[in-house]
């Protein structure tokens, strides 16, 4: 299989509001560190492709604009996916397998601060049976970690949630573009109200205004633009039945299959970036990953402290290749999720060179 790699990665400070700037205001500084970083231009990107969502911009073809920002003229070979840009990049990364292009540019955004998201969100659902009981995304997360609890094969408790938040928004303390950084104990965590019971406002992740980008490359090109290519060795998604009746909201057998089919389990990981907006989702993560206690996860703080809605998931591919691209790692897990509940789930192996 043809050798592709990320070779840069920038994102925004992720912010509660940016209402004084556009979306394309937002990213395009972004673009700019990113190309910036490999010393090229937009116009010698062989391919461009797109994450963002028209129901958190309240307008149909909204990433147009933004296109418009990077620079269509003259045309340029461009794609769009209305999912997180962790699916933007799985295309682009199947473009460059082919030989269709050497160089490949994936950006996403999303700005929630302007309507509800909670409320928005729930038109992701079953339009028929479950879309008009209007049950929000905190919610439907509370289902499934109550469900967690009451498992008892998970081992999962209340502390044990406190504890993912405590260690992750502690670990955003060295996380400059964080949003959320600093926590508490555990103990003193489990002493705030709750927010929809079992979760308490640290169990949830916050609502914010954020961008990022990666630029691909393949082969030499990769090795001439980067001094440490992060190479994508495998990368698969996979989806659950769209019916929340019908799965065990206490596992994610999507994300154990796309862990498979890219090859995670192959050899140990030192590092995973997990999109786990919710502290009883990285619990799930784990098991279905089989990841143990020496393998440190979310180091950037995870969604936990920055959950950008579109670009969330991108960010994970993107921190895991950066760890990479300064010696912190040498393989990597990421993984991203789209949908309530765990529904959608990519996951990506990334390694370095040899130091």
């Amino acid at each position: 299989m043809r050798e592709v790699a990320i070779v840069a990665f920038g994102q925004s400070d992720h912010r509660r509001d940016s209402a004084e700037v556009s979306e394309v205001e937002m990213l395009m500084p972004v673009l700019h560190q990113v190309l910036d970083a490999v010393g090229l231009r937009a116009g010698e990107i062989d391919f461009t492709c797109s994450g963002s969502s028209d129901y958190l911009a309240g307008r149909a073809f909204s990433f147009t604009m933004a296109l418009d920002g990077v620079g269509a003229w003259p045309p340029i070979s461009e794609s769009h996916v209305e999912m997180d840009g962790a699916w933007a990049l799985y295309e682009a990364w199947t473009r460059l397998l082919t030989g269709e292009a050497e160089t490949a540019l994936v950006y996403s955004y999303g700005k929630s601060s302007p309507g509800n998201l909670r409320e928005v969100l729930t038109r992701q659902l079953d339009p028929y049976y479950v879309a008009p009981l209007w049950p929000d995304s905190v919610s439907l997360a509370a289902l499934q970690a109550q469900a967690l609890l009451d498992a008892e094969d998970s081992g999962a408790d209340e502390r044990a949630l406190a504890a993912v938040a405590a260690r992750s928004r502690t670990a955003a303390e060295d996380n400059p573009h964080a949003q959320m950084t600093g926590s508490p104990p555990p103990e003193a965590l489990l002493n705030d109200p709750y927010l929809v019971r079992p979760l308490r406002r640290h169990d949830c992740p916050p609502v914010g205004d954020g961008a990022a980008a990666v630029v691909l490359a393949a082969g030499d090109t990769a090795r001439r633009l980067c001094r440490r290519p992060a190479w994508i060795r495998g990368m698969d998604h996979r989806t659950e039945a769209h019916s929340l009746g019908v799965r065990d909201l206490t596992r994610s057998p999507s994300t154990r299959l796309a862990a498979e089919r890219a090859g995670a389990f192959e050899a140990p990981a030192d590092l995973a970036e997990l999109h786990a907006p919710f502290t009883s989702q990285e619990l799930i993560l784990r098991r279905e990953l089989g990841l143990g206690e020496g393998v440190r996860v979310n180091p950037s703080g995870g969604a936990l402290a920055a959950n950008p809605m579109m670009a969330a998931g991108l960010i994970r591919l993107g921190e895991a290749a950066a760890a990479i691209h300064r010696g912190a790692a040498d393989r990597a897990l990421a993984h991203a999720t789209s949908g309530p509940c765990l529904q959608q789930n990519l996951v990506a192996v990334l390694e370095g060179d040899v130091l």
